[in-house]
């Protein structure tokens, strides 16, 4: 059966490829955790999993349990991070298929010490601090309180502390610095209770490229192994291959007279006889629908806008200036055509959002075709 011409392509050797500008860009002692929560933000977690395993990473980062279950099941080897904690009913999981959670509460890391007692085992854990995310984490104003509790477990070991920036993206580096000094202190104050981490972590995609001495010895990129840049400026600093193309095929033309309407709400009326395409794509399929009207596709290397409302199944196209648009032409919605290109950046910024959303909502209906 023919199955319809909307598409996700998935550039694998694109991820290898930024990850590599990563490992360049850093010391041979400091280590990677390849953020792949999200479906590896909309690429597929599995495939994205595989690729980077390959080629030497040897940590990923997940949001939840369910996700670093669906790794191990994958036959992913390397040691899978829980970074948003994890609930008490998920514990004998945490153990059962050797993941790693993030801990920011002595409760927690009391139960788990507790498990891990009882099964005769080790539990490797990861230390969270708030040093102003406002999310996840120990408050330094806690930290003599958790540290009562944490240093009398004894089936628990220390892998890593860590912490997250809130504005690393940001050229006014004045409060990523005020972070940067609450984790360094915290983390001291750890160390002075006996607290000895293999790692410290705190550097995402922004950080890990752009503030050296927020590395440490361990960093977490996320969007630019997916080759989308954190900010503009980052274009100048490392380069990136974007891994995720988005195309479908035109479904239908007609040509409509002045005065027509197109979509819901009429909110978009021919100007002039008009040459409308209609795309099988909609916000179901994660297309935001604020680019209704504002947004472009490129159909035989020319950039088609898209008019009217974003539909849930379907979008418009007016096609009246590109010469020889006919059924069948590739549109291409995130990506390449001839020279020209529609950047994740671009999309978001027409749709009022940013690049890990645009990702992320690429939807399940969309099927992920895989090269390299």
């Amino acid at each position: 059966m023919e199955t319809r011409p909307t598409v996700a392509l998935i550039d694998l050797g694109a991820l290898k490829f930024n990850y590599a500008r990563v490992r360049e860009a850093l010391a041979a002692d400091i280590a990677v955790m390849a953020i792949v929560k999200a479906n590896a933000y909309g690429h597929g977690d599995i495939e994205a999993g595989r690729a980077l395993e390959s080629v030497g990473c040897a940590m990923f980062g997940v949001a939840v349990v369910e996700e670093g279950i669906r790794l191990r099941q994958a036959g992913i080897k390397s040691d899978i991070v829980i970074l948003g904690g994890i609930y008490r009913g998920q514990i004998q999981e945490v153990f059962d298929y050797s993941l790693t959670p993030v801990v920011f509460d002595i409760g927690m890391a009391t139960a788990l010490d507790g498990y891990a007692k009882g099964r005769g085992e080790r539990k490797k854990v990861h230390l969270k601090i708030d040093t102003g995310m406002g999310r996840l984490g120990i408050l330094p104003g806690e930290m003599s309180g958790f540290l009562d509790g944490y240093v009398g477990l004894t089936n628990l070991d220390t892998q890593a502390i860590l912490s997250h920036f809130a504005q690393a993206e940001s050229e006014d580096g004045s409060f990523t610095d005020t972070q940067l000094k609450l984790f360094i202190g915290s983390t001291d104050r750890m160390k002075r209770a006996g607290i000895t981490p293999e790692f410290m972590d705190m550097a995402n995609s922004a950080a890990a490229i752009g503030n050296a001495p927020a590395r440490f010895n361990l960093v977490r990129p996320g969007i630019m192994l997916y080759g989308a840049y954190p900010a503009p400026r980052f274009r100048k600093i490392v380069d990136l291959k974007p891994v995720m193309s988005i195309k479908t095929r035109i479904l239908h033309l007609k040509t409509v007279s002045a005065g027509t309407p197109i979509s819901y709400g009429g909110r978009f009326v021919a100007k002039r006889e008009s040459l409308i395409a209609t795309l099988p794509i909609g916000y179901a399929d994660g297309l935001p629908r604020r680019l209704s009207n504002v947004g472009e596709a490129l159909i035989r290397g020319h950039r088609a806008p898209m008019i009217g409302a974003v539909c849930m199944d379907i979008t418009m196209c007016d096609v009246t200036d590109i010469p020889g648009a006919q059924h069948g032409d590739e549109a291409v919605i995130l990506g390449a055509q001839g020279t020209e290109r529609i950047t994740v950046e671009e999309i978001a910024e027409k749709a009022g959002t940013i690049s890990y959303e645009i990702f992320c909502n690429i939807s399940s209906r969309v099927p992920r075709v895989y090269a390299g």
